[in-house]
């Protein structure tokens, strides 16, 4: 598939068949995330690979977003970690978000090339999870993805147009 159109066709999605994905694809998705630049290069990332039934099951339940049975169906959770201390911070921001985000969005674009489905979740009980998966307190649970062959094909969700997100300039009021 060719960047634009993958861009394009990527959405989230939440209902999976339970079909297998060979381990050749799953490395080369997150050979796609671990190629994501990072602050000085640091590459603050590292994504835990759930597959076992019952754990993806308990984790679903602990997120309940976008609903259990994501985690149920597809064969494989990715759960995405950073150590804060291994980015930057600088005027306030943390960079680790910033680094796991590009790292993220490798992620489900290289999955989408592949023909499967992601949905990205960010919202999720962090210390649970944490404990689920034997993750050392200093580490930061960044973001949840389901790994699957998707079961909807769901339609682009409206986007503002463009000239209401791009300034020639200066800020332009009127524009956002």
């Amino acid at each position: 598939m060719e960047l634009y159109e993958t861009i394009a066709a990527r959405r989230s999605i939440r209902k999976y068949k339970d079909d297998p994905i060979p381990r050749e694809t799953l490395d080369r998705i997150l050979e796609a995330a671990r190629l994501a630049p990072s602050w000085c290069n640091r590459q603050c990332h590292r994504y835990i690979v759930v597959s076992d039934p019952a754990t993806r099951k308990t984790l679903g339940e602990l997120i309940d977003n976008p609903s259990a049975e994501c985690y149920e169906k597809a064969p494989y959770a990715l759960v995405l970690c950073a150590e804060p201390s291994d980015s930057g911070f600088n005027g306030g921001k943390e960079y680790y978000l910033v680094d796991c985000g590009i790292s993220m969005e490798h992620l489900v674009l290289a999955a989408t090339a592949e023909g499967l489905g992601t949905c990205w979740v960010g919202y999720f009980p962090e210390n649970p999870v944490r404990n689920l998966l034997g993750i050392p307190r200093e580490i930061k649970v960044v973001a949840i993805t389901p790994l699957g062959v998707p079961d909807e094909t769901p339609e682009a969700r409206p986007r503002v147009p463009l000239g209401r997100i791009v300034f020639e300039g200066a800020w332009r009021r009127e524009n956002a």
